[in-house]
């Protein structure tokens, strides 16, 4: 009996299971591949990562807690933003170097699409003490009223939708839950404003940052001690602002974790007003992957420093959910 040598058996199979392996070492196709998202400021990251959740590749490219202004972008930079399918500004000349870049290193299929711009109209512009008219830069700190930052949410979904529209579904759910917690947050806002008096729903901040805030709930924003060059104030603004805290007997100046002022710091000491320096508007509480580490926790965290620092409770705010809804996702950014 002739029997096949047992190379000549054995030769086939190797190339049945190398012709396996190739199989399940083949790249993702351009289907399963997840959209590329570049950031910038983390509360915008967050609620990209809100909406996008797991179903897209999310990244922030201004580090937490850096002065977005005047952040300047490294030339390794270019590499991620240049990966990009999407980039997603706040806009309203925030981040006017990032967006210089962006533009320069775009890949062809590419986008950027800037979210200030299309939730306000012109009219509603507020141009105030760090952002004076005569320069032609709104103040664009919108996403710190809430009502701005779910349309946020809803600019951002659509946009995902429409170049990603087999995750439609996804989107919508998870833009829907994060609506509903956005809404919470606007309503324990409302409720623990109430419980502050009247008096003191006055606002005196280092950096420009609330204005639609307080345009939202009736707050009056009566100085920024932080020039619009976001130099130190002179002597002569120091002393303007001393004058104006004593006349109007603010119970509280407020600074903020970007911006460490000695000079705000100085104003409250002889002024006798207590000083606060825990505000945040660009930098989320605790670490990636804490339930706090979102946009909503920085804002309950923000109204809980203000309103006590006011006279008021926050009872209301110990209610609001803070976890984002889609769990944590996103590559943010840390200072050094």
């Amino acid at each position: 009996m002739n029997r096949l040598p047992i190379f000549l058996i054995i030769l086939p199979w190797l190339f049945i299971n190398a012709g396996c392996q190739r199989k399940e070492e083949k790249p993702q196709t351009a289907a399963q591949q997840k959209l590329k998202v570049v950031t910038t400021v983390a509360p915008i990251t967050s609620i990209v990562e809100n909406v996008g959740g797991d179903k897209i590749d999310l990244a922030g490219i201004i580090p937490e807690g850096t002065n977005s202004h005047t952040f300047e972008p490294i030339p390794s930079d270019s590499q991620l933003l240049s990966s990009a399918d999407l980039i997603i500004l706040n806009g309203l000349d925030l981040e006017t170097p990032t967006q210089k870049l962006a533009q320069g290193n775009l890949k062809q299929e590419a986008s950027i699409y800037s979210l200030g711009d299309k939730t306000l109209n012109e009219a509603d512009y507020i141009f105030d003490f760090s952002f004076p008219r005569e320069r032609g830069h709104p103040n664009p700190h919108l996403w710190l009223n809430p009502e701005y930052a779910m349309r946020y949410a809803t600019l951002v979904r659509d946009e995902l939708i429409r170049l990603d529209p087999k995750n439609k579904t996804t989107y919508e759910q998870n833009t829907a839950q994060f609506l509903k917690k956005a809404e919470a947050l606007d309503q324990a806002i409302k409720e623990a404003i109430k419980t502050i008096p009247e008096n003191n729903r006055r606002l005196l901040t280092y950096h420009d940052s609330w204005p639609y805030f307080a345009r939202r709930y009736g707050f009056q924003v009566i100085g920024a001690v932080q020039p619009s060059d976001f130099s130190d104030p002179s002597p002569r603004e120091v002393a303007r602002v001393i004058d104006q805290i004593r006349k109007e007997k603010v119970p509280a100046v407020f600074g903020s974790e970007v911006f460490p002022s000695p000079v705000l710091e100085q104003i409250a000491r002889e002024t006798k007003s207590r000083y606060i320096d825990k505000l945040r508007d660009d930098e989320l509480p605790g670490r990636p992957g804490d339930p706090q580490h979102s946009y909503i926790g920085m804002m309950v965290e923000n109204m809980t420093i203000m309103f006590e620092a006011l006279g008021g409770s926050t009872e209301a705010l110990k209610k609001v959910d803070s976890v984002p809804v889609a769990g944590a996702h996103a590559d943010y950014r840390r200072r050094s």
